[in-house]
């Protein structure tokens, strides 16, 4: 395969809507299938809550840029966000209950993801529920990580080649299926280091930051080689003036602060560098046009 197909490869792939026409155009249409996506960010961002949309907008109709389909939400994060997917549910218009169509299985641990991952044909080939499973959320994967094994060689090299077990089944069955997977990532502050590792390009950036902190993605290099896209969310605090311009906090007159919060490509196959504001309302989350 040249360069050039890659972008055309994305043109023709199916994609799954964010549930906002601003967020898929930056996107170029939405969350592609058969490949595997990273949301990473520091907590509060708004991952689990794009992800928790993801799981009602795939429900949708194609010509509502759904896919007809059920998910599959495995979480590591307690408890399960059920009060906040009731809310945003009642935004979602369809004959069925959306509930119906979600089915969530708690993680405690990278093997038991590997082992679930094992099991999963089953459900995909024949799924409990009158839609087929066409969607996977994985939240969060660093989180299963973390607690799992230490900073020395011998742990790094184990971690890595589960890493590797971890995306190939995902990867396998996100192609055989055609199903989206979204992964969800925590961030560490970056730490300059002699060698130059940890300051690694991170795709189309050169750095990220949020609230202020220059930050980078967990789990390093060898997950990053794992995934296909990768999205980041920032958080920043700004200050306003009245009529909600951005001023410089030397100014006079009445100010007062605002989350600014944006959507950034880091990388993707099919995608050049863009980013995007949106905020978070009790409906959903939403791209901003500014």
């Amino acid at each position: 395969m040249r360069p050039e197909n890659l972008l055309e490869l994305g043109a023709t792939t199916r994609k799954l809507t964010l549930g906002c026409p601003i967020l898929d155009r930056h996107l170029g249409g939405g969350i592609p299938c058969s490949s595997i996506t990273e949301l990473f960010s520091e907590s509060g961002c708004g991952k689990t809550q794009l992800c928790l949309q993801l799981l009602l907008s795939a429900q949708l109709p194609a010509s509502a840029g759904g896919l007809s389909a059920a998910s599959l939400y495995l979480h590591s994060k307690f408890p399960f966000p059920s009060r906040r997917l009731n809310q945003l549910s009642h935004s979602f218009r369809g004959s069925h209950d959306p509930h119906d169509n979600i089915f969530v299985h708690p993680l405690h641990s990278a093997h038991e993801l590997f082992d679930v991952l094992l099991k999963l044909n089953p459900l995909l080939t024949n799924p409990p529920s009158y839609l087929p499973v066409k969607l996977i959320v994985i939240d969060s994967i660093a989180a299963l990580f973390r607690s799992e094994y230490d900073n020395n060689p011998a742990d790094l090299k184990r971690r890595s080649s589960l890493f590797f077990k971890i995306s190939c089944k995902l990867k396998m069955l996100a192609k055989r299926f055609s199903l989206a997977v979204v992964v969800t990532n925590q961030v560490v502050d970056f730490v300059e280091s002699g060698d130059g590792l940890n300051g690694v390009r991170i795709g189309n950036l050169e750095c990220v930051f949020s609230s202020g902190r220059r930050v980078c993605p967990a789990l390093g290099l060898s997950w990053a080689n794992c995934v296909n896209s990768r999205l980041f969310l920032s958080r920043n605090e700004e200050m306003v003036g009245e009529e909600g311009d951005v001023v410089d906090d030397g100014g006079s007159g009445v100010v007062s602060s605002r989350t600014k919060r944006q959507l950034h490509v880091v990388f993707a196959p099919h995608l050049p560098y863009s980013s995007c504001e949106f905020v978070i309302v009790k409906e959903g989350v939403f791209g901003v046009d500014r």
